[in-house]
């Protein structure tokens, strides 16, 4: 077996009192610029994102909540095949917008004989458990809406309520 031959030791410098100190290697600049440049794109990119991100308006305030009820109570026959049955119901709407209730008030009328027609179409079999109460209100809520928005009136009509339902 052969040994590859030791290679001699470099000599230490011996260190001066009043001598520089070298130079830093390349290896340590090139890491400072790396780490320089990294925290420019990141204060770059955040600053572009907070340049850049929806300016946040003053939340629209909202008013009291108004309960409009539309009397007189609804009485309507119901369309249960062979027999007579009636529906009475008491309706109130709920906005938090003064238009809306302004226009609410304006289109009574229509807007009554809109739900008349509605609750006329069904049957007591229909509105027997509460899924059925439910899917008539929001079925008389969308209809409100549509009463409204055809009128070029405002429609921001939060709930249709029940406030006494009696099927006879």
């Amino acid at each position: 077996m052969s040994a590859a031959p030791a290679k001699p030791a470099k000599p230490a410098q011996p260190a001066t009192p009043g001598a520089a100190p070298a130079a830093p290697p390349k290896k340590s600049r090139k890491r400072l610029l790396l780490i320089t440049l990294a925290v420019l794109l990141l204060a770059g990119g955040g600053a572009a994102f907070w340049l850049m991100k929806p300016s946040h308006a003053e939340p629209k305030v909202l008013g009291p909540p108004q309960y409009i009820a539309l009397e007189p109570a609804f009485i309507v026959n119901l369309a249960d095949p062979g027999a007579v049955r009636y529906l009475q119901a008491d309706v109130q709407l709920l906005t938090r917008d003064p238009d809306t209730a302004a226009a609410i008030a304006l289109h009574t009328p229509i807007i009554r004989n809109r739900l008349l027609l509605l609750f006329g179409q069904q049957t007591s079999q229909q509105l027997t458990g509460r899924s059925g109460k439910e899917g008539l209100q929001a079925q008389a809520l969308a209809e409100v809406r549509s009463v409204l928005k055809a009128q070029h009136a405002a429609d921001k009509v939060d709930a249709l309520l029940f406030t006494s339902v009696v099927i006879q």
